[in-house]
């Protein structure tokens, strides 16, 4: 195990390593610069600025510069949205507004996914199964920036002004933007619980759990749900990831002062430092959870060998 974990940090550094290239690279093709704006400096203040920071020298040079004080956490200042302040700092003090919003969607989306979708499961070919089968693809077939400003309209707009427009101003507030975040990871975990408990409860050790004279809710939920929870496990790995990174349409909607929302911030106004610093944090993030999720793996269930590739 311990070998295996070594080698796949290793392949996160270098894909953590790649991701940093190709954004960079990316970055600097995009037309523009951090210091124009509607009163554009004159170009002696530009150059000087671009000197300043570094960004008068060949782009292989500032991509090694880069790098090098980024290993040390050095991450550089943000050149336009916060000027002058350090991006590890940025980083630290939005990213927990993000991630609560993130928590609280993740946690919806599985303590309501798992049961609906043992309760589809169970139903099979009722009425609340064709409900719920209904719900779960309206929820996956719906964009989230669609469902967050309906959400907006409807219940902090002119139809019922229930939950405030925008900001964090109480628990309130967190209503709405964390069921636009998790409703999409609810209705997947629900249909992949309601796919993974079918194929479960067809196997033979249920049939012989039956047989003993087992009730159906030990059987359900002690012996099929354990296997059935394995592809569900696969999900919430990158479902956690996407959604404490991803919250991009729902923070700018609602008007959250989150990570997300900085992050669109600092690609318009093409903050180099920000956008570096947010995409090398997002990425080792997303790598984190993979890697959690093949522990987890063997947790679930010991029989699968994570280092031979789960066979």
């Amino acid at each position: 195990m311990a070998k295996y974990i070594s080698k796949r940090v290793l392949m996160a550094l270098a894909t953590v390593l790649l991701v940093a290239c190709i954004t960079f690279v990316l970055m600097n093709m995009i037309p523009g610069g951090p210091f124009l704006s509607e009163k554009t400096p004159s170009p002696a203040v530009i150059a000087k600025l671009n000197e300043t920071y570094g960004l008068d020298k060949p782009l292989p040079t500032q991509l090694a510069m880069y790098l090098k004080k980024a290993v040390t956490g050095d991450f550089g200042v943000s050149l336009k949205m916060q000027k002058d302040r350090p991006v590890l700092t940025i980083i630290k003090e939005m990213f927990p507004i993000s991630a609560k919003i993130g928590v609280i969607a993740i946690l919806g989306a599985i303590l309501l996914g798992i049961p609906l979708g043992c309760l589809a499961a169970y139903n099979r070919g009722n009425a609340i199964d064709g409900i719920f089968s209904v719900l779960m693809t309206i929820g996956i077939a719906i964009p989230g920036f669609v469902l967050s400003t309906i959400l907006l309209v409807s219940f902090a707009g002119g139809v019922w002004k229930i939950f405030p427009s925008g900001g964090l101003k109480g628990w309130t507030s967190y209503v709405l933007p964390c069921f636009a975040l998790g409703f999409n990871p609810m209705c997947y975990v629900a249909r992949l619980t309601r796919s993974s408990m079918l194929d479960a409860i067809n196997q033979e050790y249920i049939k012989t759990a039956r047989v003993k004279g087992l009730k159906t809710p030990v059987i359900l939920f002690k012996h099929a749900l354990r296997n059935a929870l394995i592809p569900v496990i696969t999900y919430i790995g990158p479902m956690t990831a996407s959604v404490l990174t991803g919250g991009f349409v729902v923070e700018t909607v609602f008007n959250i002062p989150g990570l997300g929302r900085y992050f669109i911030q600092s690609i318009n106004g093409r903050d180099y430092p920000l956008i570096m610093g947010t995409t090398i944090f997002l990425a080792s993030f997303v790598i984190l959870m993979n890697l959690v999720v093949d522990i987890l793996y063997h947790v679930v269930d010991p029989r699968i060998d994570i280092t031979r590739g789960g066979n």
